[in-house]
């Protein structure tokens, strides 16, 4: 293995451990750890960070060992940003996990061919590691064209990432030109949804990066590669979590398969659609739902 594996942690021993000792089978020449430091107001979270970082400290191939150690608590938003900006600053191209997406061992070949094969094709700009369980709609290939960035285990390039935007301070721009922004979405459902969440990032609401990343990409008309064998299994869907705390979300603990090599190519360049609305139902069918059980219990409210 040739390229440098970006490992996120905070305060999980128990997956960032699992999630290492994939890594430590890969064998990359160069890992880059981001932590985050413990809130204040957790009496016990100094000593799980402590403990997680000591995991980096079992590295026992030949490997250089990059740390960016942040004492204070930055939170998710500012940490996986100030980070990953620090890691692209660092490597022209990265493979990414967060210490609970643990992954299949064909997963790390699966992006060094891919960071290879498009490094200098600006049409992509993210290559996904997990596919919710969603395969492309052609048989026969290894992973299809999609809008989707994933962030469940991924790889991408400095001169995609040069693009983000941890403010999306373009927002009000864009929103400007919602015509053209608006026919990026197969679907006025999933334009307006998105939209709802873009706008609560912006002023705030939400505290994450991710989505950020995501936009990013789609104001370039960037694509995503999607294998059609899910390469990630998230597993740290539990109370610890920060955003998965649902341990009976479809997405949580998705089996891993195996991919294989060497990679069919996809013949055209074009956005598996079908695929992407799939996976954006599944996602959202819950919200959806919660959305017309109050409308209705709305309407049969006494007056």
């Amino acid at each position: 293995m040739k390229t440098p594996v970006a490992l996120l942690i905070f305060n999980r021993p128990d997956t960032t451990e699992k999630v290492f000792e994939a890594i430590r089978q890969a064998k990359p020449p160069k890992l880059l750890v981001v932590a985050d430091g413990p809130r204040s107001d957790r009496p016990d979270e100094a000593e799980k960070c402590e403990a997680t970082r000591a995991i980096i400290d079992r590295v026992d191939w030949e490997c250089e060992v990059l740390t960016n150690y942040s004492e204070v608590n930055k939170g998710c938003k500012l940490r996986v940003s100030s980070g990953l900006d620090w890691v692209f600053n660092n490597v022209e191209e990265a493979i990414i996990l967060e210490d609970d997406c643990l992954a299949h061992p064909t997963f790390f070949r699966f992006c060094e061919e891919l960071l290879d094969y498009y490094r200098n094709d600006t049409r992509i700009m993210h290559i996904n590691g997990n596919n919710h369980g969603i395969s492309g709609t052609i048989a026969g290939e290894s992973y299809h064209f999609s809008k989707l960035t994933s962030v469940w285990g991924w790889a991408s390039w400095r001169r995609a990432w040069q693009y983000y935007d941890v403010k999306i301070s373009f927002w009000t721009d864009l929103v400007n030109r919602k015509k053209f922004f608006q026919d990026h979405f197969k679907s006025r459902k999933e334009f307006k949804l998105r939209s709802k969440i873009w706008n609560n990032v912006y002023t705030g609401k939400i505290d994450t990066w991710d989505y950020q990343w995501y936009l990013s990409c789609i104001c370039q008309s960037g694509l995503a590669i999607m294998p059609n064998q899910n390469l990630i299994s998230n597993i740290g869907f539990d109370l610890d979590a920060t955003h998965t705390a649902d341990k009976r979300n479809r997405f949580a603990n998705l089996p891993t398969q195996t991919m294989q090599f060497p990679l069919i190519h996809p013949k055209f360049m074009l956005v598996d659609t079908e695929a992407d609305e799939l996976y954006f139902n599944q996602v959202y069918r819950k919200v959806f739902m919660e959305n017309i059980s109050r409308k209705l219990i709305k309407s049969i409210k006494p007056k």
